[in-house]
């Protein structure tokens, strides 16, 4: 009797002990206090490059170079009246971060007129200084079809630093005010916010002009005309 009580003592005692191991890796491992629980509530590692925070879209993402602004908010149409802006040029602003060389000037065509008499339109690109550094051909065929956004080249490209340039249409002809029209990334006036010539993000210079001149006085940056509803167009660089 005395041995078979010593066997069931001693084996009561080693079933207390396993579940008394068993409890503590438990308590220590999966409980609220313990590793298990810790390691399930720390932070994600911050990725490289400074934060995982939201970055909106780049140029490069749509094989392009530079833009006035993301296509995706250039929602708001340009209209206005051969009168308002025919023979005037219409500068908009663009600064470059990098070197770069540019070949085309993406415009978004919102709307065509069919009956439209178009001729000596251009596009140009103009340094801080007001020099001409390339323009395109008449562009006056590719307003009349296609409502897209069209790139149109340079007669010829150029190496452009740094710094900032400014996109220069020159329309010339008649058409319906609400038919030929130009996608936007403005309200027009709002844009130049905090600006004064010569570095208005939006302006006009000059009037009466059939070719874009080969330099401009950018401190007569003008904004009657973009006051009436004449707004900052879209623009890309390729």
């Amino acid at each position: 009797m005395r041995t078979r009580t010593t066997f069931l003592s001693t084996g009561l005692a080693a079933a207390l002990a396993a579940l008394l191991v068993l409890t503590g890796c438990t308590t220590s491992g999966d409980g609220p206090h313990g590793k298990g629980a810790s390691s399930a509530a720390a932070p994600a590692p911050v990725p490289p490059g400074g934060g995982a925070g939201y970055e909106g879209p780049r140029p490069q993402d749509q094989n392009l170079l530079a833009w006035t602004g993301d296509p995706n908010d250039a929602g708001h149409v340009t209209a206005q009246s051969a009168a308002g802006v025919g023979g005037r040029v219409t500068l908009v602003r663009i600064v470059l971060r990098e070197q770069i060389t540019w070949s085309n000037v993406w415009l978004g065509l919102a709307g065509i007129d069919p009956n439209a008499q178009l001729s000596q339109s251009y596009l140009g690109v103009y340094d801080a200084g007001g020099t001409l550094r390339a323009s395109t051909a008449d562009i006056s065929p590719q307003l009349m079809t296609d409502a897209i956004a069209k790139p149109l080249p340079l007669a010829k490209p150029f190496t452009a630093a740094p710094g900032t340039y400014f996109i220069a249409l020159l329309l010339n002809g008649t058409w319906a005010t609400n038919a030929l029209t130009l996608k936007s990334t403005g309200a027009g006036i709002s844009v130049n916010a905090g600006l004064t010539p010569p570095n208005l993000r939006y302006s006009t210079v000059l009037t009466g002009q059939t070719s874009l001149p080969a330099t401009v006085n950018l401190a007569e940056q003008s904004t009657s005309t973009i006051n009436t509803g004449w707004a900052s167009q879209w623009y890309a660089v390729s």
